[in-house]
């Protein structure tokens, strides 16, 4: 049953998280930092964006407290703030994997029936 609290949630979940992970890049990033710790311009060489583009994205990202920044010296090193995050990501990409996979095989069903 959908209840007022569930629906509170939800609407917490989207604004939150859901519209941080909108931006693909923004997940690259993610993936990026899972591996280890980086720097903007690092960010942006790994995921193949500009620099000011790399520091918008990870701005949504430490908003939305998916990543922590550090002053390190002159730089501020970036780093993913809860390893669920991917792990959440790739049960999101199994399942996608596994709809595409039901859809290939719907096709080449009604393709064979043609």
């Amino acid at each position: 049953m959908v209840t007022p609290s569930l629906t509170q949630e939800v609407t917490q979940l989207h604004a939150d998280i859901c519209s941080a992970l909108a931006d693909p890049r923004r997940i690259l990033i993610l993936y990026a930092l899972a591996e280890k710790p980086l720097n903007v311009s690092e960010v942006a060489e790994e995921v193949g964006i500009s620099q000011p583009a790399a520091s918008r994205h990870l701005i949504i990202l430490r908003e939305r407290g998916m990543v922590s920044a550090q002053r390190e010296g002159q730089a501020v090193v970036y780093q993913l703030a809860d390893l669920r995050t991917i792990q959440a990501l790739d049960l999101l990409r199994g399942v996608l994997a596994d709809n595409l996979k039901s859809r290939g095989e719907l096709a080449s069903t009604v393709l064979e029936n043609l």
